[in-house]
Protein backbone atom coordinates (compact mmCIF):
# COMPACT_ATOMS: atom_id res chain seq x y z
CA UNK A 1 0.00 0.00 0.00
CA UNK A 2 0.98 3.40 -0.75
CA UNK A 3 0.40 6.59 0.54
CA UNK A 4 -3.56 7.54 0.45
CA UNK A 5 -4.08 9.46 -3.70
CA UNK A 6 -5.31 12.28 -1.68
CA UNK A 7 -2.41 13.32 0.51
CA UNK A 8 -0.17 12.80 -2.92
CA UNK A 9 -2.73 15.15 -4.63
CA UNK A 10 -2.47 17.74 -1.75
CA UNK A 11 1.15 17.63 -2.16
CA UNK A 12 1.11 17.71 -6.18
CA UNK A 13 -1.01 20.45 -6.61
CA UNK A 14 0.05 23.01 -4.01
CA UNK A 15 3.73 21.61 -5.49
CA UNK A 16 4.77 20.91 -1.50
CA UNK A 17 8.33 19.12 -1.44
CA UNK A 18 8.20 15.66 0.48
CA UNK A 19 9.75 12.53 0.65
CA UNK A 20 8.17 9.36 1.42
CA UNK A 21 10.12 6.38 3.63
CA UNK A 22 9.37 3.35 3.61
CA UNK A 23 10.38 1.07 6.90
CA UNK A 24 9.42 -2.26 8.85
CA UNK A 25 5.82 -2.43 9.53
CA UNK A 26 5.40 0.31 13.27
CA UNK A 27 2.19 0.85 14.91
CA UNK A 28 3.24 3.58 17.60
CA UNK A 29 4.48 6.82 16.91
CA UNK A 30 7.61 6.78 19.01
CA UNK A 31 8.29 3.16 17.15
CA UNK A 32 7.81 4.57 14.14
CA UNK A 33 9.98 7.77 14.84
CA UNK A 34 12.57 4.80 16.21
CA UNK A 35 12.69 3.08 12.88
CA UNK A 36 12.85 5.83 10.43
CA UNK A 37 15.53 7.67 12.94
CA UNK A 38 13.35 10.62 13.09
CA UNK A 39 13.70 12.62 16.60
CA UNK A 40 10.39 12.10 18.57
CA UNK A 41 10.05 15.45 19.18
CA UNK A 42 10.17 15.95 15.53
CA UNK A 43 7.65 13.42 14.77
CA UNK A 44 3.75 14.43 14.93
CA UNK A 45 1.65 11.78 15.97
CA UNK A 46 -2.49 12.29 15.84
CA UNK A 47 -4.89 11.88 18.53
CA UNK A 48 -7.92 11.68 17.40
CA UNK A 49 -10.40 13.29 19.90
CA UNK A 50 -14.06 14.10 20.17
CA UNK A 51 -14.39 17.73 21.13
CA UNK A 52 -18.35 18.72 22.04
CA UNK A 53 -19.70 15.71 19.84
CA UNK A 54 -16.90 16.71 16.80
CA UNK A 55 -14.15 14.69 15.78
CA UNK A 56 -10.96 16.57 16.08
CA UNK A 57 -7.49 15.05 15.28
CA UNK A 58 -4.50 16.29 17.50
CA UNK A 59 -1.13 16.68 15.88
CA UNK A 60 1.39 16.35 18.89
CA UNK A 61 5.05 15.40 19.03
CA UNK A 62 5.25 11.48 18.96
CA UNK A 63 7.09 11.58 22.76
CA UNK A 64 3.79 13.59 24.60
CA UNK A 65 0.46 12.99 25.44
CA UNK A 66 -2.47 15.49 25.20
CA UNK A 67 -4.19 16.54 27.99
CA UNK A 68 -8.12 15.97 27.29
CA UNK A 69 -8.70 19.06 30.38
CA UNK A 70 -5.97 21.60 28.86
CA UNK A 71 -7.38 20.62 25.06
CA UNK A 72 -10.84 21.51 26.18
CA UNK A 73 -9.79 24.97 26.93
CA UNK A 74 -8.00 25.40 24.48
CA UNK A 75 -10.48 24.95 21.99
CA UNK A 76 -13.11 26.29 24.62
CA UNK A 77 -15.44 23.40 24.96
CA UNK A 78 -17.41 21.89 27.07
CA UNK A 79 -15.96 18.62 27.06
CA UNK A 80 -13.31 16.24 25.21
CA UNK A 81 -12.65 12.96 25.22
CA UNK A 82 -10.58 10.42 23.03
CA UNK A 83 -12.49 9.15 20.00
CA UNK A 84 -13.59 5.98 19.47
CA UNK A 85 -12.46 3.76 16.77
CA UNK A 86 -16.36 3.13 15.39
CA UNK A 87 -16.41 7.24 15.95
CA UNK A 88 -13.20 8.41 13.19
CA UNK A 89 -12.18 5.22 11.31
CA UNK A 90 -14.67 5.28 8.94
CA UNK A 91 -13.56 9.19 8.00
CA UNK A 92 -10.40 7.89 7.04
CA UNK A 93 -10.80 4.98 5.10
CA UNK A 94 -7.86 4.91 2.78
CA UNK A 95 -5.83 4.15 6.00
CA UNK A 96 -4.83 2.12 7.84
CA UNK A 97 -6.23 1.83 11.36
CA UNK A 98 -4.76 4.26 13.52
CA UNK A 99 -1.84 5.52 10.68
CA UNK A 100 -3.84 8.59 9.69
CA UNK A 101 -1.72 11.42 8.19
CA UNK A 102 -1.61 14.76 9.90
CA UNK A 103 -3.76 16.67 7.09
CA UNK A 104 -7.36 15.89 8.88
CA UNK A 105 -8.69 18.90 6.37
CA UNK A 106 -8.73 15.95 3.84
CA UNK A 107 -10.82 14.16 5.64
CA UNK A 108 -13.00 16.75 6.36
CA UNK A 109 -11.42 16.65 10.45
CA UNK A 110 -10.20 19.82 11.46
CA UNK A 111 -6.72 19.88 12.96
CA UNK A 112 -4.60 21.13 16.35
CA UNK A 113 -1.36 21.66 16.58
CA UNK A 114 1.06 21.49 19.58
CA UNK A 115 3.04 24.98 18.69
CA UNK A 116 6.10 22.91 19.62
CA UNK A 117 5.59 20.85 16.34
CA UNK A 118 5.62 24.37 14.50
CA UNK A 119 9.46 25.52 15.87
CA UNK A 120 10.73 21.99 13.70
CA UNK A 121 12.61 23.03 9.90
CA UNK A 122 10.58 19.71 9.14
CA UNK A 123 7.76 17.29 10.38
CA UNK A 124 7.52 13.40 9.69
CA UNK A 125 4.19 11.37 10.29
CA UNK A 126 2.44 8.46 9.58
CA UNK A 127 1.26 8.46 5.72
CA UNK A 128 -1.81 6.40 6.10
CA UNK A 129 0.00 3.15 6.55
CA UNK A 130 2.05 1.25 9.15
CA UNK A 131 5.13 1.68 6.94
CA UNK A 132 5.25 5.02 5.13
CA UNK A 133 6.57 7.99 6.31
CA UNK A 134 6.00 11.48 4.56
CA UNK A 135 8.39 14.40 5.40
CA UNK A 136 8.32 17.75 4.28
CA UNK A 137 8.86 21.66 5.98
CA UNK A 138 6.60 22.56 8.43
CA UNK A 139 5.84 25.89 7.16
CA UNK A 140 4.79 23.96 4.23
CA UNK A 141 2.40 21.87 6.40
CA UNK A 142 0.97 24.84 7.95
CA UNK A 143 0.20 26.63 4.97
CA UNK A 144 -1.97 23.65 3.29
CA UNK A 145 -3.45 22.57 6.74
CA UNK A 146 -4.49 26.21 8.49
CA UNK A 147 -4.47 23.78 11.88
CA UNK A 148 -5.52 26.03 14.90
CA UNK A 149 -2.64 26.32 16.86
CA UNK A 150 -2.70 25.92 20.62
CA UNK A 151 0.40 26.21 23.04
CA UNK A 152 2.10 23.35 24.70
CA UNK A 153 0.99 24.14 27.93
CA UNK A 154 -2.65 24.29 26.51
CA UNK A 155 -2.59 20.51 24.82
CA UNK A 156 0.14 19.05 26.15
CA UNK A 157 0.05 16.55 29.66
CA UNK A 158 3.31 17.55 32.12
CA UNK A 159 4.79 14.27 31.52
CA UNK A 160 5.97 12.52 28.22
Amino acid sequence: MSIPEKLARIFIDRKIPYKVVTHPEAFTAQQVAQVTRVPGREFAKSVMVNVDGKIWMAVVPATERVDLARMQGCLGAKKARLATESEFSPLFSDCDLGAMPIFGSLYGVPVLVCHELTENEEIAFTAGTHRDVVQLRVADFLAAEAPKVCEREAILSGTS
